[in-house]
């Protein structure tokens, strides 16, 4: 009868224990579903702002452009000429090691 009791109530904290385990288990879900809801929100209102941002350099580069035509085709070359400048350093330096 002591052993049959015993066991009850071993059965019955094992219960209980794997009740509270159960119940942190739901709460922790719980807690990282609305962690990926913000994160997931706070991600879509940082693209849309770049978004925005990205739109109005489009439009004043397009207007800048338009209103000094040859300034432009010039700045554009001299960027381009910069960086032809040092992908052929770069790999120059790069071919320098195999030899």
């Amino acid at each position: 009868m002591a052993n049959q009791t015993r066991s009850l109530r071993t059965g019955a904290a094992t219960q209980s224990l794997a009740d509270d385990a159960l119940e942190k288990v739901r709460d922790l879900r719980h807690a990282v579903q609305e962690m990926a809801t913000r994160g997931g929100a706070a991600m879509s209102e940082s693209a849309t702002a770049a978004q925005e941002r990205l739109g109005r350099y489009a439009s004043t580069t397009g207007r800048y452009v338009t209103e000094q035509p040859v300034r432009s085709a010039l700045i554009a070359a001299a960027v381009g000429a910069a960086v032809a400048a040092v992908v052929l350093v770069a790999r120059s330096r790069r071919n320098r090691y195999y030899y």
